[in-house]
C-alpha cells in the first residue's frame, strides 16, 4: 500500500511512518518545512513540500498522487491562535479530501480529537480547535470517501502499551502517541472501520481486537 500522510513530520505521523514501512508499505509525507525531509527519510518515508495551508487543491492533489490511501495528521499545533485552528485543521483537510476526490483516491483515514464539535462555542484557541475539528469531520462524512475518523483523548508520551479503547463512545482518559499511532496502522487495513467515528484512550483490549472488533 501506498499512503500519503499530510503532517508527515507530526510526532504521531512520524510513528505511523516507521510502522508503515516496517509493514512494508511506502509513504509519501507532506511537509511544510523542507529542513524536516532527514528526519522523514529517517523515518522510512518520501518527503514531499507541500504546504497545505498555502497550497491549492491542485497541488495538494499532484502531492499525493499515486497514493491508496490518505492520512491527515496534520494540525496549527498546541501554540497557534484560534485563526490557525481554521486555516489547518479545517481547512487543510478540506483540501486534502478535495484533492483525493481528484486524483480518485477513496481510503481517508483522519486523526481527529476526542470533543470535536462542528457547532463549538466559544472563542478562544481551544474552542476553536473543537469546532475546526468537528467541520473537517463533517466534511469528511459528507464525503462519499471510505473514511475512518480517529479521535483520541489526551495524548501522552508514554511507551504505547498495545492495548486500547476504542468505540464510538469511550470516557475520556488519555492514549499514547505510539498506541495512536498502531491505531490508525491498523485502521488503513480494515474495512470494517469504513464510516465510523471512533473515540480513542488507553484500554484493556489489544489494537489488532478493538480495530476489527
Amino acid at each position: 500500500m501506498r499512503v500519503a500522510i499530510a503532517g508527515g513530520h507530526g510526532q504521531i505521523a512520524l510513528r505511523l511512518t516507521r510502522l508503515l514501512k516496517e509493514q512494508g508499505d511506502e509513504v509519501i509525507s507532506l511537509i511544510r518545512n523542507p529542513d524536516h525531509a532527514d528526519d522523514v527519510q529517517a523515518a522510512g518515508g518520501e518527503p514531499v513540500v507541500c504546504d497545505l495551508e498555502a497550497a491549492g487543491e491542485e497541488e495538494v492533489a499532484e502531492a499525493i498522487s499515486g497514493a491508496d490511501a490518505v492520512v491527515f495528521a496534520a494540525g496549527a499545533g498546541p501554540g497557534s491562535g484560534s485563526e490557525r485552528k481554521e486555516t489547518m485543521d479545517y481547512r487543510g483537510a478540506a483540501k486534502l479530501i478535495a484533492a483525493a476526490k481528484a486524483r480518485a483516491i477513496s481510503r481517508y483515514v483522519m486523526v481527529s480529537s476526542m470533543g470535536a464539535n462542528p457547532d463549538q462555542e466559544g472563542d478562544d484557541a481551544f474552542a476553536a480547535y473543537l469546532r475546526a475539528k468537528g467541520k473537517a469531520d463533517a466534511e469528511l462524512q459528507a464525503s462519499g470517501l471510505d473514511y475512518t475518523i480517529v479521535r483520541p483523548g489526551r495524548l501522552t508520551d508514554d511507551p504505547g502499551s498495545g492495548r486500547v479503547s476504542l468505540s464510538e463512545q469511550v470516557p475520556r482518559g488519555p492514549v499514547s502517541r505510539d498506541d495512536v499511532a498502531a491505531v490508525l496502522a491498523a485502521v488503513l487495513r480494515e474495512a470494517g472501520t469504513v464510516g465510523r467515528a471512533l473515540a480513542l484512550t488507553e484500554g484493556e483490549t489489544p489494537i489488532d481486537e478493538a480495530v476489527s472488533g
